[in-house]
C-alpha cells in the first residue's frame, strides 16, 4: 500500500483508513465488509473487469473482481466445497460436468474428487482470472490439471445455447453477482439453455445470493426454476465469513426424470480418501451439513418455502 496516492488505489481500497480493503456496492447498501492489507500483489484490467489480488492480514491471499470479493485462501473452501458437491452427491455416478463460470479453478478441485466423473467442461469468460488464480491461488487452481477438465475460453451463455441436448449429469454456475458479464446467468432464458442441456433427472447448483440481502432477487430465481424444472427446486445455503452479509446460497434443481431428492445424499463424497493426497481433506462439506445446508430460517422459509418442493 505504501507509495501510492488516493487516486491510484484500486476500488474498495481506503483513502480514509490506509491500509484497509473495503467491499462496498449497491448490491448491498448501507455496509461494507473490511479486511486489513498487507500488500497488493497484482492489479490488472481485463476486457470484463478490474482483477486485484492482495495479501490480507487474517484470510491470506484475496481475489477482487472489480471491487468485490471473490476468494480468499482461508474459507474458500465453504463456497467451493458446496457449491461442487451439493449437486454431484445427490445423483448417482455423474459423468459429464459442465461449471460455467469459476475461472479459479476452486470448483474444479472438487468436482476432480468424484471418481466417476468422467469429463468436465468450464466456460470462463475472463481468461485473466484463469491466468491469476494460477499464478496465486496454486491450491484453488490445482483444478485445472485434471486431465479430465476442458476449458473454454468464451461467453458462458452463448456456450450452453451450443449445447447439445441431455449432454451433461450436472451443471455448476459459479456466478458472480448479477451486474456486469455475469447478469445473463440469472435471467430465464438462461436458465432453459440449462434445463436443455441436462439429461433427465439432471441437476443444476447455481450461486443464489443472501438470504439477508437479496430476498427479492431468490425469490424471482425460485419463481423462474419452478416454471422451468420440472424435476425438484431446492435453496440450500452456507457460512462464508468474507461474503456480504457472511452466507451465501444456491438454488438446486433438476430435470423431469428420475427423482432427485437433494436434502437426502446418495453418493457420499466425504468417506472417500482416494484424492486427499492430491487436494487435501475436505474442510467444510459433510453429508450431515449437505442435509442442514437446506433448513431455512423462517423468515426466508415464508418466501422460498412457498415456491419449492
Amino acid at each position: 500500500m505504501e507509495g501510492k496516492n488516493a487516486d491510484e488505489l484500486p476500488g474498495g481500497f481506503s483513502s480514509v483508513i490506509p491500509g484497509w480493503f473495503s467491499e462496498i456496492s449497491t448490491m448491498w447498501p448501507g455496509e461494507a465488509h473490511s479486511l486489513k492489507v498487507e500488500k497488493i500483489l497484482f492489479e490488472g484490467k481485463s476486457d470484463y473487469q478490474s482483477v486485484v489480488v492482495f495479501q490480507s492480514a487474517s484470510y491470506g491471499k484475496v481475489l477482487v473482481l472489480d471491487g468485490v470479493i471473490q476468494l480468499t485462501e482461508r474459507d474458500e473452501c465453504a463456497y467451493q466445497e458446496m457449491i461442487a458437491h451439493l449437486p454431484l452427491c445427490s445423483i448417482e455416478n455423474p459423468k459429464k460436468v459442465l461449471v460455467i463460470g469459476g475461472g479459479d479453478g476452486g470448483v474444479l478441485r472438487e468436482i476432480s474428487r468424484h471418481a466417476s466423473v468422467e469429463k468436465i467442461d468450464i466456460c470462463e469468460i475472463d481468461k485473466m482470472v484463469v491466468d491469476v488464480s494460477r499464478d496465486y491461488f496454486p491450491s484453488v487452481a490445482v483444478g485445472f490439471d485434471d486431465p479430465r477438465v476442458t476449458l473454454h475460453i468464451g461467453d458462458g451463455v452463448a456456450f450452453l445455447k451450443a449445447a447439445p441436448e441431455a449432454t451433461y449429469d450436472a451443471i455448476i454456475v459459479d456466478s458472480s453477482d448479477p451486474i456486469g458479464p455475469a447478469q445473463e446467468l440469472f435471467e430465464k432464458p438462461f436458465f432453459q439453455s440449462v434445463a436443455k442441456a441436462l439429461r433427465p433427472g439432471g441437476v443444476v447448483c447455481t450461486q443464489a445470493e443472501s438470504i439477508w440481502l437479496h430476498m427479492n432477487i431468490i425469490e424471482n430465481i425460485v419463481t423462474n426454476c419452478r416454471q422451468i424444472f420440472k424435476g425438484s427446486v431446492n435453496y440450500a445455503w452456507t457460512t462464508v465469513p468474507t461474503y456480504p452479509s457472511g452466507v451465501i446460497g444456491f438454488m438446486l434443481c433438476s430435470t423431469e426424470g428420475p427423482l432427485v431428492d437433494f436434502k437426502n445424499p446418495v453418493n457420499p463424497i466425504d468417506a472417500d480418501d482416494s484424492r486427499v493426497e492430491k487436494y487435501g481433506p475436505l474442510k467444510f462439506y459433510n453429508s450431515e451439513l449437505h442435509s442442514a445446508a437446506f433448513c431455512l430460517p423462517s423468515f426466508a422459509k415464508r418466501v422460498i418455502g412457498s415456491k419449492e418442493d
